[in-house]
């Protein structure tokens, strides 16, 4: 009697593995811009691939845009503020993590870094404005109202996406202490993101 072998993806096509990541990173991203019923269960099958995307992305908006926004050709400031970018998201999303683990959580390590990855997705909404805004060089109020407000804005939509979830994996009881470490990694990224984006 033979045993049917299960379906595996080892003779698909390069493109076809590429095609249903992408589309998986972006139904994760739409998953965190607009939260529903079902999006803590699809962020449970974690995969590090959307969080790094999101994280390059970061990264690059921030140090390309620094020479940009402060009116400098000097190339030696953007690989620091790259590799500063880079290191706080993985860093933080780990600290973050071990904390949820230390207060009793049910989550595994890499399931909380790629919730707290995909979770910076509207932080690089807001960069990606805000930097748009610094290069144009504005220094008007409502120029500085728009940094202020998209941050703003980014930073609540990252902080509600991601303490969502924590809740359910951390006992109410202490919800609070899981959740403050969030609110200060998305503070974190959203100063360096007005920082940055300032003319």
């Amino acid at each position: 009697m033979q045993v049917p072998l299960e379906e595996t993806t080892l003779d698909e096509p390069v493109m076809e593995t590429l095609k249903r990541e992408l589309r998986t990173i972006g139904d994760k991203m739409w998953k965190v811009a607009l939260p529903g019923s079902d999006s803590k269960k699809e962020l449970k099958n974690w995969d590090l691939w959307g969080p790094l995307f999101l994280c390059l992305i970061l990264a690059i908006t921030l140090s390309s845009g620094s020479s940009h926004a402060h009116g400098m050709g000097d190339e030696d400031e953007s690989a620091p503020v790259f590799a500063s970018v880079f290191v706080i998201v993985w860093c933080g999303a780990a600290v973050v993590t071990v904390n949820a683990v230390l207060l009793g959580g049910t989550v595994s390590f890499f399931q909380s870094i790629c919730v707290l990855g995909y979770c910076v997705f509207p932080l690089v909404i807001s960069a990606l404005i805000c930097m748009t805004v610094g290069w144009m060089k504005c220094k008007k109020t409502a120029c500085v109202l728009v940094r202020f407000g998209m941050t703003a804005i980014g930073l609540i939509w990252a902080s509600r996406a991601s303490v969502g979830f924590l809740n359910e994996v951390v006992s109410p009881k202490r919800a609070a202490l899981a959740a403050y470490p969030v609110y200060l990694f998305y503070t974190a990224i959203a100063w360096i993101i007005l920082i940055r984006s300032s003319p």
